[in-house]
């Protein structure tokens, strides 16, 4: 490769990202726009959105839609905002990337003012020229009422995830292999 293709190959790779980027901004804007139009053009046809602990699960973007219609029946206004990403593209496939989005959010879920911190573990495929969220897995650190944000995040207590009627452990750092190596069991 010479020089002058290795540069516009990197060059590309630069506008991709910044688009990635505007991708993950816009998810946020649609989904506390209520914007349905502007999901369908989220997510791939054969999209992918679920949650690791396993409440939220659609396959296909007909259902990625019923499903974020179904949550925004609980949901009173809310405010996504995302901090830190990661895209990898992939070697063999320049239309391919996989990702880590750093995020929280602030919602009324039920009438009750809550916040979350949200990973999201995201691959993004380019198609007929944008690219779009192909598969995108939640995981939390926290969801929690806003009157139990500090009590959640006191020691020793795992059961951070209370949006449901049953609190529950939180899908990281405990579940993170990196964390159980270093802490332990």
């Amino acid at each position: 490769m010479n020089s002058t293709d290795d540069l516009l190959r990197r060059i590309r790779r630069l506008e991709d990202r910044a688009e990635i980027g505007e991708l993950v901004a816009r998810y946020c804007l649609v989904m506390d726009d209520r914007d349905m139009t502007g999901m369908t053009e989220l997510f791939t046809p054969d999209a992918i959105v679920r949650s690791s602990d396993g409440v939220m699960h659609a396959s296909g973007l007909t259902a990625v839609v019923a499903m974020f219609r179904g949550r925004f029946a609980v949901l009173g206004p809310s405010n996504h905002f995302t901090h830190d990403r990661i895209v990898r593209f992939e070697e063999d496939d320049p239309d391919a990337a996989s990702g880590i989005v750093l995020a929280h959010a602030e919602m009324n879920r039920k009438g009750q003012p809550m916040l979350a911190a949200i990973r999201y573990a995201d691959r993004y495929r380019r198609l007929q020229g944008r690219w779009r969220i192909a598969e995108r897995v939640l995981s939390f650190f926290y969801y929690v009422p806003t009157a139990e944000y500090l009590d959640a995040l006191g020691p020793g207590l795992a059961a951070r995830m209370r949006a449901y009627d049953v609190a529950r452990p939180a899908d990281w750092p405990e579940g993170l292999e990196s964390w159980r190596e270093y802490y332990g069991p």
